[in-house]
């Protein structure tokens, strides 16, 4: 329930302040820098299986741990970071998560010479600008994948990225305004 001076928002922002901020000034604002996608890539995939406040919460434990997410420096990353990652209890420790950043930082770092950057790629197979949702959508309309995301996940895959399924995919797409899910009534709502 929102106070009256407060602005109506989708219903998954609920009421606290990091999940209020992130919807507010965030979420489906378009991203073009290949450090913050990355950077949002890899939180979707430590997400699967969790709540999207706990990565919220230690979001900035995640940057100090993964140096700010730049993809030159993750892609060095050698056994000693392995073990240092697992190690902090900042982040969430699973090493099949770990190690998927990992490889995913090189494939970005491949993907980005060939395409030019990883924004281009993702601009090349993703119908741009993304278009609201009608304006008789509901929550209930929303599905967590669409042609375009399992089209982009099995790209990604064949790429060498993993903990890309098309549901991470979507959601990431929702994340960097790849696709614009605010609901009617949001005050984010662009119709």
């Amino acid at each position: 329930m929102t106070r009256r001076d407060e602005p109506t928002r989708c219903w998954w922002a609920g009421s606290d302040p990091l999940m209020v901020a992130y919807h507010d000034e965030q979420w489906g604002e378009p991203v073009h820098d290949d450090v913050r996608l990355f950077e949002m890539l890899t939180l979707e995939g430590f997400q699967a299986g969790l709540s999207w406040l706990i990565i919220l919460r230690k979001r900035e434990a995640f940057r100090a741990a993964f140096r700010g997410f730049e993809p030159e420096v993750v892609a060095a990353f050698d056994d000693a970071d392995r073990a240092r990652l697992l190690a902090d209890a900042g982040i969430v420790r699973n090493r099949a998560k770990v190690d998927a950043t990992i490889g995913n930082a090189r494939a970005l770092l491949e993907l980005a010479d060939s395409e030019g950057s990883f924004d281009a790629y993702l601009a090349a197979r993703v119908p741009q600008p993304p278009a609201a949702l009608p304006a008789t959508a509901t929550w209930e309309d929303l599905r967590p994948t669409t042609p375009v995301s399992d089209a982009l996940s099995r790209d990604l895959k064949k790429q060498g990225f993993r903990f890309v399924g098309s549901t991470i995919v979507y959601s990431f797409m929702e994340a960097v305004g790849l696709v614009d899910d605010h609901l009617p009534g949001c005050f984010r709502y662009r119709g």
